[in-house]
């Protein structure tokens, strides 16, 4: 039985991958500047799909659809710092989007607000104790007359 052509397009896709994807691309080449190594080390992400059939047709031969693809991502995740006395490793911060630093932030905002709102609560909580007596118009026989009303004692009319 002959090899089917789903293993063929499956082979060539892992081998372009597996050119893409060395170790060289991992690990840098070194780079030297001065008396310091500097290698460059990067974070690969890779992926790939393949997939195909036989369709069925009224004269006979080789039938064949399928398709593959591949995708791959290369972040740089530091570099490697070799000088006489030393050996470091200095990182690289991700960069990350908006929605990211957001979703971080969300949680303390929250805290500030109702911390905020606590406050102004408390304060507008003390203004009322503090307000002094409010003047209201009290109808009484068809005439108005004007009453002092402290807010602390109810009964206080004149």
């Amino acid at each position: 039985m002959a090899e089917h052509p789903i293993n063929n397009l499956m082979q060539t896709t892992l081998q372009k991958i597996k050119e893409l994807v060395d170790a060289s691309t991992v690990v840098g080449d070194p780079i030297v500047v001065g008396s310091a190594t500097i290698i460059p080390v990067s974070k690969i992400s890779y992926g790939f799909a393949s997939g195909g059939s036989d369709l069925p047709a009224k004269k006979e031969g080789e039938l064949f659809g399928g398709g593959g693809g591949a995708g791959a991502t290369v972040a740089p995740v530091g570099f490697i710092v070799i000088t006489e006395n030393d050996v470091r490793l200095l990182q690289v911060e991700e960069n990350r989007n908006s929605a990211s630093k957001l979703i971080d932030m969300v949680p303390g905002l929250i805290d500030k607000v109702k911390e905020s709102l606590g406050k102004k609560k408390e304060q507008a909580d003390e203004q009322a104790d503090d307000m002094l007596p409010i003047e209201e118009p009290v109808v009484t026989r068809g005439l108005k007359n004007k009453v002092r009303v402290n807010p602390r004692e109810k009964n206080n009319r004149k």
